[in-house]
């Protein structure tokens, strides 16, 4: 799938899980045909139960249902869960799933990070949360502060197109998929509706977006790609929030650059991380970037979940992609990238509320007692950064596979037309 900018869309914020879950499940609520719905994470809290009633009714009344969780993120559904899914013409699958050794997932690398839902081809949500409790305020002082959009327009046929395609043949997303890989998996047939671009392509606002994904084989660097492209061209203002920072060379340089010729550029970091080591690594950053220029903001108020960016007047994007190794060369990823004032005007001033009343900037030090420390630092640092990608290659790998948690049943009574891919076929 190549990709291409689509023009005509219109696109809505979702600041946590206070605007996120209600739109979602409104959504699901209202599917006709179809829902399609990948994620990292889901937990059996208020959050996953409610997303589990929600999917029941939808395909209780025939509307076709696949779900795609990660075997990592998701390790700890339990049966009863899956099987309540599955009964009723659900269909479940996980990616890349492994048995606990001594307690211990090692399964940490390659994951299937994305969060995506389309709905009848029509609807689509993209952005970076899950489904849990902890991105709800009333969690408490844990809660998440992260970001979603809803889009209208013909993108949503490109999203769909994608997340057809992910859910039977995922071939593309495999870490050193050879092309004979294609034939041990099967080709793809599709079941149940075949709407995609055709009832997306109505033009529904004033937003030009661009679908951006990374996998292991076709897309290794494209949402990178784009960050640096973006900020190598702006003229005003960079301003980045993102939870897990530790970017590759490129775009550590673009971002100085930017600020030499007199962007203001702005990083919005984590102050109180759930994470602590993603603190700890964003911070051996900071001598670099504070002397070219950049100002670094630490929100504090909770951890930062989010992976959003505005750049000047129009161009911005949401999605699932930290700025750290794992999201860069190794995790599937999906972002949608935008160009509409109105959109970045709004995005911007959230944030910008988010650095006025949450974040503390941090300040280039007055005096630096360990000068030489920070240099050779700073050294192994952006050397190890400019050689990641290459060296995450050769890291442990393996044909992720994905697999079918349970078979739907063939003559459901609820789902009469239901039928099952392959289970557990190695790609």
């Amino acid at each position: 799938m190549k990709t291409r900018w689509f023009s005509g869309n219109r696109v809505d914020l979702l600041e946590n899980g206070e605007a996120f879950f209600p739109a979602v499940f409104d959504a699901i609520r209202h599917a006709r045909r179809e829902v399609i719905l990948e994620t990292f994470i889901v937990f059996e809290d208020k959050v996953g139960q409610e997303l589990h009633e929600v999917l029941l009714a939808a395909a209780r009344r025939g509307v076709q249902v696949d779900v795609l969780v990660d075997g990592f993120g998701s390790a700890d559904l339990s049966p009863a869960y899956v099987q309540s899914l599955t009964a009723v013409g659900v269909r479940v699958r996980t990616f890349d799933p492994a048995v606990r050794v001594l307690g211990f997932r090692f399964n940490v690398l390659r994951r299937m990070h994305r969060k995506i839902v389309v709905i009848d081809g029509e609807r689509a949500f993209v952005g970076g949360i899950n489904y849990s409790a902890d991105h709800l305020a009333d969690f408490g002082p844990q809660a998440k502060q992260d970001y979603s959009v809803e889009l209208v327009g013909p993108i949503v046929g490109e999203i769909h197109r994608f997340v057809r395609t992910a859910i039977h043949d995922p071939v593309g997303d495999v870490i050193n998929a050879g092309h004979g890989l294609r034939a041990a998996w099967g080709r793809w047939h599709p079941h149940g509706p075949q709407q995609s671009a055709e009832r997306a392509a109505v033009n529904a606002g004033s937003a030009d977006a661009l679908f951006v994904r990374r996998d292991n084989l076709h897309h290794r660097n494209d949402i990178e790609r784009y960050y640096c492209i973006a900020v190598r061209r702006a003229r005003k203002q960079v301003l980045i929030a993102n939870a897990y920072f530790f970017p590759g060379y490129r775009l550590l340089r673009e971002l100085r650059r930017a600020a030499g010729r007199g962007v203001e550029v702005k990083l919005v970091l984590q102050g109180e991380p759930d994470v602590p080591i993603a603190r700890t690594a964003a911070s051996t950053l900071y001598d670099y970037l504070h002397g070219g220029g950049v100002k670094i903001y630490e929100y504090c108020e909770r951890p930062l979940h989010g992976k959003v960016a505005v750049i000047d007047d129009e161009w911005s994007t949401v999605g699932s992609s930290n700025l750290d190794p794992l999201s860069l060369s190794l995790n599937l990823e999906a972002n949608v990238v935008l160009r509409d004032k109105p959109f970045a005007q709004h995005l911007r001033t959230r944030l910008e509320h988010l650095i006025e009343r949450s974040c503390k900037q941090i300040e280039v030090p007055a005096h630096k007692g360990w000068v030489w420390w920070a240099q050779v630092r700073g050294f192994v640092v952006f050397h190890f950064l400019r050689r990641f990608p290459v060296w995450a290659s050769h890291l442990p790998a393996h044909a992720p596979k994905l697999e079918l948690l349970a078979q739907p049943h063939a003559h459901s009574p609820a789902r009469p037309h239901a039928h099952a891919t392959g289970s557990s076929h190695a790609r």
